[in-house]
């Protein structure tokens, strides 16, 4: 069966993990400006308050997605109140690093963990959304560092690499499953100054079909 067009993110139902940081802001305001329904997640209620003034309309859930438990609980909330989700935005995660290999500390390793562990719950929680979706689509953010990793980055370098070869492995799931969707990585240096511009290419999953996308590494730049 061949993938079917997207026809654009309008109407659709897009949750964005880790919504609080500068790019979650610049992806919610992207998609609902685009005419998407923004789930909006985060740990901090107050955090997530600032993000709701910030772009009106976007709908707000407290989770600690590194509970799958607690993943499942808030899809079944979801799906109560909304139906299935048509995207999930992963952007859990931030830097850690320095102090060359003996320098690479546990306490960094369990924080950069924390961030893989998230994506697993969320995908293994929401993959069945994805593959009934018209044209459900994933995305995460990555690193160059996963190509080019340097010793003081080690901690931080093999932990995208670990949610880049997930997705990836999600993407050829959705392959044989689900070919009307697709899971993708975008890849930066450094997301500083970048914000907007995810936004943009998030937006455009939707005017893609899935074939051309699904598995890909997406470089992003100014």
């Amino acid at each position: 069966m061949a993938p079917a067009p997207a026809n654009g993110v309008a109407g659709r139902l897009v949750l964005i993990a880790g919504a609080t940081s500068a790019s979650g802001e610049a992806v919610a305001r992207a998609l609902t400006a685009a005419g998407a329904t923004v789930l909006a997640v985060g740990t901090r209620q107050e955090a997530l308050d600032s993000l709701a003034q910030a772009v009106p309309g976007v709908d707000t859930r407290v989770c600690d997605l590194a509970d799958r438990d607690a993943v499942a609980e808030l899809a079944m909330r979801i799906h109560l109140k909304f139906g299935r989700v048509d995207g999930l935005v992963h952007l859990v995660g931030g830097w850690r690093g320095g102090g060359g290999i003996a320098g690479q500390s546990d306490a960094d390793w369990d924080f950069l963990l924390r961030g893989f562990q998230t994506l697993r719950n969320t995908t293994r929680v929401f993959y069945d959304d994805l593959v009934a979706s018209p044209a459900g689509r994933l995305a995460i953010v990555s690193s160059t560092a996963v190509d080019k990793p340097y010793a003081g980055g080690a901690n931080y370098a093999a932990a995208k690499a670990a949610a880049d070869a997930w997705t990836r492995a999600i993407a050829q799931g959705l392959g044989k499953e689900a070919p009307q969707s697709a899971a993708v990585v975008f890849v930066v240096k450094t997301l500083a100054g970048l914000e907007e511009r995810l936004g943009e290419e998030v937006v455009r999953l939707w005017d893609v079909d899935a074939a051309p996308l699904n598995g890909a590494r997406l470089p992003v730049a100014l």
